[in-house]
């Protein structure tokens, strides 16, 4: 009797024991919710910034151009001689600029600053606009938060998401 018990476990552990591991189903299923959410929320915060910046643009009744970056901008100053020429990749460039929000409170005053370009670290916004302007030019920009500092801010003065309005002067661009 014992080895009939013993007889009938062991041909049901070789049964149980050659059988193939299945995959497990999961749990719950992820689906691109959270990224869907989220660019629907920068698409309509997008949206509000353009609407907020055509107001001060339309207000203030000056000839501004959008660039093909995603930036507004007018000319303060203008150059046309076509013989001098804009920043390009490697140049030094000195420039001074303002920081400003879209109430125009005045968020920082930047004096003469020195910068590689696409060499060193500067805001999207700033680095593309530079490559636009001549020597002696001013140009007041207005950046989007995503042209800006975008989601995390300057860690400083400048928070979430906030667009902003920079007048820069370039004084001077030299080669490496």
């Amino acid at each position: 009797m014992m080895n009939k018990i013993l007889y009938i476990a062991a041909v049901l552990l070789i049964f149980v024991g050659c059988k193939s591991p299945e995959a497990r189903k999961p749990i719950s299923v992820k689906t691109g919710s959270f990224i869907d959410a989220s660019v629907e929320r920068n698409k309509k915060l997008n949206a509000k910034e353009q609407a907020s910046i055509q107001k001060i643009l339309s207000e203030k009744k000056v000839e501004y151009k959008a660039s093909q970056s995603g930036f507004w901008y007018y000319y303060n100053t203008k150059i046309d001689a076509d013989s001098l020429k804009t920043p390009k990749f490697g140049n030094i460039v000195s420039f001074n600029y303002d920081v400003k929000s879209l109430n125009g409170k005045l968020i920082y005053d930047v004096k003469t600053q020195t910068y590689a370009m696409d060499k060193e670290e500067l805001f999207t916004g700033m680095r593309e606009g530079l490559k636009l302007m001549k020597t002696g030019e001013t140009v007041t920009f207005f950046f989007p938060s995503l042209k800006a500092y975008g989601y995390y801010g300057d860690q400083n003065k400048i928070g979430t998401n906030i667009p902003l309005i920079c007048q820069v002067t370039l004084n001077s661009i030299s080669e490496k």
